[in-house]
């Protein structure tokens, strides 16, 4: 008597796994490189303060570098006055702007005080001097 046999299956690569291997290893690439962001993007060397609460909103950031270099949202301006003039504009939209300046330590006060001077003759009152909260 010949016993009946059954089919070999035919061997198959399950793909269902592989998406979900594929898509945690995404996620996870994604989420390592947001935390590798800086976030400022310009390499500026912020003065420490401790006990300092960020409550401001912000809306602008200017930036001075330590080789004189002044960046409205990273697009570099020329002069102070052309800051103004940029501020002018988005403050016609925006009524209650608010202003970070992310002054290098090794920039000269003065210039830190210029800058913060032509903001205010401008009728923009929320202005805040960004600081390392790390302290040191």
């Amino acid at each position: 008597m010949k016993l009946p046999r059954k089919p070999l299956k035919k061997a198959r690569i399950e793909i269902i796994p592989m998406i979900d291997t594929m898509f945690f290893l995404l996620v996870f690439f994604m989420i390592a490189t947001l935390t590798m962001t800086n976030q400022y993007k310009m390499p500026v060397n912020l003065p420490h303060a401790s006990g300092m609460q960020d409550n401001t909103q912000q809306k602008v950031s200017l930036t001075m570098t330590k080789d004189g270099n002044l960046f409205y949202e990273q697009e570099r301006v020329n002069t102070p006055a052309d800051v103004v003039q940029l501020l002018v504009r988005q403050k016609s939209s925006d009524k209650q702007m608010a202003v970070v300046i992310n002054a290098d330590r090794s920039v000269e006060h003065g210039r830190v005080v210029e800058l913060m001077d032509s903001i205010r003759q401008i009728g923009i009152t929320k202005i805040a001097i960004a600081v390392n909260h790390s302290g040191g």
